[in-house]
């Protein structure tokens, strides 16, 4: 195994950035994008792939169609309608959405069309009730300044956004509605050659400018970075790298994604190597019977649904599954991520055996039975009998194309751990025809006018003004700025009387701080936090209270701010029954007093604020402290 240098790949990189927007309704009908849990309809669908105008399937479609999925999608009528269960064709295009994606283009100089042509994408994985998204190219061309140097912009297209996955249960995946059809713009950007660190930079300005618009959701799931990746030495090969939430993910997905196709090559000149063919009829076989005995709970599950156990042979691969030109890159790695796509549990290769259970009589008795020779590899997975051709045929696939091409093309996920994992092959040019519903949208000159009027101010100008306006320090006013929380300080800060750094504080560590040990945020609405801060002012609460209350609420253990309270017992004490407290504490630690004098406040801070935490100001408790201690001295 050797180290991996990404300076020595030569990687390009292509950002596709996909931001929701702020609007009332969504993009063809006049639902309210709510979020809700609270579904009160229910209906089921089975997509399948068809063919495009030009005769053709989309490669994408036929692989998602292969896992044979029933699509169960839930409602909710306050934020759907006919249109999303296509039951109903689509309304007009939202004026706000087109208004905004106008902007937006206007913002990175982009050439905008005069016609706008909807067109349908096609999409079977259930995320559509129609199986296509609805999107249309608004403009191309333009670029963004990053550092000194110009970044292209590819194109801008306004579209809709898919459903929400509620999970996966068998052979039915499910679906709810609310987030189906909100409109979102996608910014594609020419290829450049970049490090990882500078792919962030460019990543964050492209939100910055968009967040200047403030016509765009904030928050977890309202931005998506999609990244392409592809090395020198790969042959033309682009990987998109979909799902990247959040920009300390983008740099890890980049490195990884160049070390596994750079690994992938080095893979692809072993095989080449190696005589080896497949024989449909050799080399695969169910072994269901030998491994009746064996000892694995993963081999004795899958028996016990009624899957089959089969073993596919690979002559003369021996070591070639478990063989890892760098840390993490295998091509066992490769297959397996291949099986867990059709919602198998893995696979077991002869390079990892025995472990898991499967022991060495079990793997003799295999290699007598099918009379595996020692120079050769297997795989053992479990299948469902109707699914053995299918799956086995894409595993053979698979193996062959990394010999003979290197790297597949793929579509992949970014995984939180700043890794990527097999999501479906990437599409063709079969995947997009025109949308026959909806007439071409014509882009007026008043509509160019306005969008050039509006354009937004830059980061750096928003910045300035954030500092001006309300006193806060460079580093708090970049941190509010670029937080889901801009809307909500303006607000608060309108409504009280609340120092604005304090309230800034608050919103961008306090809770920041609350997530990093684990707690919810979505718990915490913002009317909530907006409540918080109004009962401070009316000197309810002490300012220490609230990162008590957010805990508690966060934690899912109280929905509001009221019953946070009520549960944490916070309340002010006046000021009578606070002296005679802080009176208490130093009358019982009179020795401790005398012997370290004002020294003592420390030990003495700690049990006044263990009864008085949340009730009153550390500031106001040390005051009184100090006093008493001086009265006793």
């Amino acid at each position: 195994m050797s180290e991996f240098s990404i300076n020595d790949v030569g990687i390009k990189v292509g950002l596709e950035i996909h931001q929701q927007l702020a609007t009332n309704k969504k993009l063809f009908c006049g639902c309210t994008p709510i979020e809700t849990e609270e579904y009160s309809i229910k209906f089921q669908r089975k997509l399948r792939a068809a063919k495009s105008e030009l005769g053709e399937y989309d490669p994408a479609a036929l692989f998602e169609k292969s896992k044979s999925k029933s699509i169960l999608y839930f409602a909710n009528p306050e934020s759907s309608c006919l249109v999303e269960q296509d039951e109903e064709p689509p309304h007009e295009l939202d004026v706000d959405a087109k208004r905004i994606s106008l902007i937006i283009a206007s913002a990175l100089k982009s050439k905008i069309f005069s016609e706008i042509y909807p067109m349908r994408k096609t999409v079977v994985d259930g995320s559509n009730t129609t199986g296509f998204q609805r999107t249309m190219l608004i403009s191309q061309g333009g670029y963004l300044e990053v550092d000194g140097s110009k970044i292209g912009i590819q194109s801008i297209c306004l579209e809709e956004d898919a459903a929400k996955i509620l999970g996966d249960e068998g052979s039915v995946r499910k679906f709810g509605l609310e987030r189906l059809g909100v409109p979102l713009v996608e910014i594609a950007t020419e290829p450049f050659e970049a490090n990882p660190k500078h792919i962030k930079k460019i990543a964050l300005a492209l939100g910055r400018i968009l967040r200047s618009t403030k016509k765009v959701k904030r928050g977890l799931g309202s931005i998506r970075q999609d990244v392409n990746v592809s090395i020198k030495d790969g042959g033309g090969v682009v990987i998109e790298v979909k799902g990247v939430q959040q920009l300390e993910q983008l740099e890890k997905v980049v490195e990884y994604e160049a070390k596994r196709q750079h690994g992938l090559l080095k893979i692809s000149k072993k095989l080449q190597g190696i005589e080896w063919s497949h024989n449909k009829n050799e080399d695969r076989k169910i072994t269901t019977e030998q491994f009746k005995k064996c000892k694995s709970k993963i081999i004795q599950n899958a028996i016990k649904k009624n899957q089959e156990i089969v073993t596919i042979v690979f002559k003369n691969m021996r070591g070639m599954f478990g063989y890892s030109p760098y840390e993490g890159i295998r091509l066992g790695k490769e297959v397996a991520e291949l099986i867990r796509f059709f919602g198998l549990g893995g696979v077991f290769h002869s390079d990892e055996l025995p472990n898991y259970g499967i022991e060495l009589n079990d793997i003799e008795n295999l290699k007598e039975f099918l009379k595996i020779k020692n120079n050769a590899a297997f795989l053992i997975l479990a299948v469902p009998f109707e699914m053995i051709d299918i799956i086995v045929d894409q595993i053979i696939s698979r193996i062959y194309h990394i010999r003979n091409d290197g790297i597949p093309i793929d579509t992949r996920l970014a995984t939180q751990d700043g890794e990527t994992k097999f999501l479906r092959p990437r599409p063709g040019a079969a995947r997009m025809y025109p949308e026959t519903d909806i007439p071409p949208i014509i882009i007026s000159k008043n509509e160019l006018e306005l969008a050039q009027k509006n354009i937004p101010k830059s980061w750096d100008e928003s910045i300035k003004e954030l500092q001006s306006i309300y006193e806060i320090n460079l580093q708090l006013a970049e941190q509010i700025f670029d937080s889901k929380y801009i809307e909500l300080f303006e607000n608060i800060i309108k409504n009280t009387n609340v120092n604005p750094t304090f309230v800034a504080s608050i919103l961008c560590s306090t809770i920041t701080n609350l997530e990093r040990s684990g707690l919810d945020s979505s718990l915490l609405k913002n009317d909530e936090i907006r409540k918080t801060f109004e009962i401070l002012e009316q000197k309810k609460i002490a300012k220490e209270s609230i990162e008590i209350i957010f805990k508690n609420i966060m934690a899912g253990k109280s929905d509001n701010v009221e019953d946070a309270m009520n549960k944490m017992s916070i309340e002010t004490v006046d000021e009578t029954d606070l002296e005679k407290i802080i009176q208490k504490i130093v009358d019982e630690n009179e020795q401790l007093v005398k012997n370290q004098k004002e020294r003592s406040i420390g030990p003495l801070m700690g049990i006044a604020m263990k009864e008085l935490r949340g009730k009153v100001s550390g500031e106001t408790v040390n005051k009184l402290l100090l006093k008493n201690i001086q009265k006793k001295l």
